[in-house]
């Protein structure tokens, strides 16, 4: 590989951590607006649009369903998840009565023990059940933190939607514009093969958010059945902070569903706490299942490849990383497939 073609490279990452990070409401119009293509190029064949009229038709129907979802999902989440906040204290106050309901109901176990095995056994129980109170609070706290912080982000989601939609429109109706300015920087022999590129980047890449959406869908969905089936309290927004916290494979499910089987175990709901432990196993053998093969048949690349690059991307740079090192396994192979990147190693014997 020559330094040019590292140089490029380089360049070319770097260049696409920014769209990912500072530019990402940029780069997420780009993908609706290369979505909506179709929709566009449809109404100017058949509805005898002109391009303007047609882009702002197709972005202005986007725009309104997504608010409408917004409206009817949304805000019914958020309701829900206002109310769980206000009742956090409650949960922690009820577990702490338990542990102490529970410590005077097993008094008369100590009396029958000698007085020093006694005071030995108090102490050891005491000093577990305050680690546990300790660990459940800081449990609670921290989901109470994670809600009150993405209240706090409220405002800047909406700066980014408005940016967003104002990008969308631009980007809509200059498209073809922008497509052809970019051909317009290599030379004749390489546009051909770059267009290819394009072609084969927008499938896997729209494919490949078509293919996290639908994970994240069927996910709530398999989350959202199980809580209705355990009839808990607000499932519409504790399935949302599952599927939020699901998107950091550090964390995962099992840093909402377990500590709140360990809660329900210590007021008293074994029930409920089998149920949450079963509800983590399915989702959990659910996503093994279904999420290689939704990637690899949605992006065109090996399913392990891609596990692979999300994992890296994320250990690296983070969350940004989930998305950006698939990204760049995507344009690898789009560039080896039309020639214009080749590594070859050579062993001299």
């Amino acid at each position: 590989m020559s330094l040019r073609t590292v140089l490029l490279c380089v360049i070319g990452a770097l260049l696409l951590y920014g769209l990912f990070t500072i530019g990402f409401p940029f780069l997420l119009a780009m993908l609706v607006a290369i979505l909506l293509e179709p929709v566009v190029q449809a109404l100017i064949r058949y509805a005898r649009f002109g391009r303007a009229a047609a882009a702002v038709t197709a972005c202005t129907i986007f725009t309104g369903l997504v608010l409408g979802f917004i409206y009817l999902a949304g805000f019914k989440m958020i309701s829900e998840l206002v109310q769980l906040l206000k009742n956090v204290p409650g949960y922690f106050n009820e577990a702490q009565s338990f542990i102490e309901d529970t410590a005077i109901k097993t008094q008369f176990f100590f009396d029958k023990l000698p007085p020093a095995m006694a005071a030995d056994v108090l102490k050891w129980m005491e000093d577990g059940l305050a680690g546990l109170t300790s660990n459940l609070n800081s449990i609670i706290s921290g989901i109470t933190g994670y809600l009150i912080g993405f209240a706090k982000t409220i405002p800047n989601l909406f700066i980014f939607f408005v940016v967003f939609i104002i990008a969308l429109y631009l980007i809509s109706l200059s498209l073809p514009k922008l497509h052809q300015s970019f051909l317009n920087l290599f030379d004749a022999a390489s546009k051909s093969k770059m267009s290819t590129v394009l072609l084969d980047l927008r499938r896997a890449i729209i494919g490949f958010i078509f293919a996290q959406a639908l994970i994240s869908l069927l996910t709530y969905i398999v989350t959202l059945v199980g809580l209705l089936l355990l009839r808990v309290d607000y499932p519409l927004a504790v399935a949302l902070v599952i599927i939020l916290v699901d998107i950091l494979p550090v964390l995962g499910v099992s840093a909402v569903l377990l500590p709140w089987a360990i809660y329900s175990i210590l007021v008293g709901n074994v029930q409920l706490a089998i149920g949450l432990i079963v509800l983590y196993l399915v989702i959990l053998i659910f996503r093994r299942i279904v999420e290689p093969k939704i990637i690899g048949d949605a992006v065109g690349i090996n399913a392990l490849a891609a596990l692979v690059s999300m994992y890296v991307g994320f250990q690296a740079i983070g969350v940004v990383g989930l998305f950006l090192g698939p990204v760049l396994i995507i344009i690898y192979h789009a560039l080896r497939r039309v020639g214009l990147l080749k590594i070859e190693f050579k062993l001299d014997g």
